[in-house]
């Protein structure tokens, strides 16, 4: 990977999953946060963890934290300390910050003080819980600006049976099929299971089958009415 060289700050349980996932995919984690039990309950998955109260300049400064590719701040409830850690940050010219905000008050407050990346847990959350519960043939989305999304969607009954060029996703509903998710039965510990495999870039001519999940990229109001129109048929 491009970076391979990233600190945590604060993990609680959102920023532990953020560090494993990256030590996961080969990147070099340092975890850093004030409370020492939740330092030894991640020690062993990252490659380094430290005890350590990140709005104590001093003490950021000492762990070459300038040298990282990335920083993510994910103190969590206590926001004065998100804030002073993020421009103990900047002030040691740390190349990249990505800070976490509760609500758009906080967001504006990372925005003003320099913070151009700003994650939202508990809006992303809502906003899957928003999209699941208002179409329930979504299973799972992921929002990108401008009211657009890559989302996942229970093959509509008016789809099957058709071929890609005929559902004219671009040209009927302004939207791109990425790929297909489909089941394939295969041999598992000597039975029978469905698995699920993505079958590539898609053709013209492949056929939608029943349970088949299509990846698809457009304007949320496109996928609702591709939805809508294939439910109906």
């Amino acid at each position: 990977m491009n970076y391979s060289k990233f600190a945590v700050i604060g993990v609680g349980k959102y920023g532990a999953s953020i560090a494993r996932r990256l030590a996961d995919k080969g990147a070099q984690v340092f975890a850093f946060d004030p409370n020492e039990e939740k330092i030894e309950n991640i020690k062993d998955d990252v490659a380094f963890g430290v005890t350590l109260d990140a709005t104590d300049f001093r003490a950021l400064k000492s762990q070459n934290i300038d040298e990282m590719d990335a920083v993510v701040v994910s103190i969590g409830e206590n926001f004065e300390a998100t804030i002073l850690t993020c421009v103990h940050l900047l002030d040691l010219g740390v190349k990249r910050i990505i800070a976490r905000a509760s609500g758009d008050h906080q967001r504006l407050i990372l925005g003003k003080i320099g913070i151009t990346e700003i994650l939202t847990p508990e809006k992303e959350v809502a906003d899957a819980i928003r999209e699941r519960l208002l179409n329930p043939d979504i299973i799972s989305f992921f929002s990108l600006p401008d009211d657009h999304e890559i989302a996942e969607i229970r093959a509509p009954k008016g789809c099957v049976g058709r071929t890609i060029d005929s559902v004219g996703f671009r040209n009927k509903y302004d939207m791109t099929l990425i790929t297909i998710k489909r089941l394939f039965c295969e041999k598992r510990n000597g039975e029978d299971c469905d698995v699920q495999h993505i079958i590539g870039v898609p053709k013209s001519d492949t056929v939608i089958n029943e349970k088949d999940t299509l990846v698809v990229f457009g304007a949320a109001k496109s996928v609702e009415r591709f939805i809508e129109i294939n439910q109906s048929l």
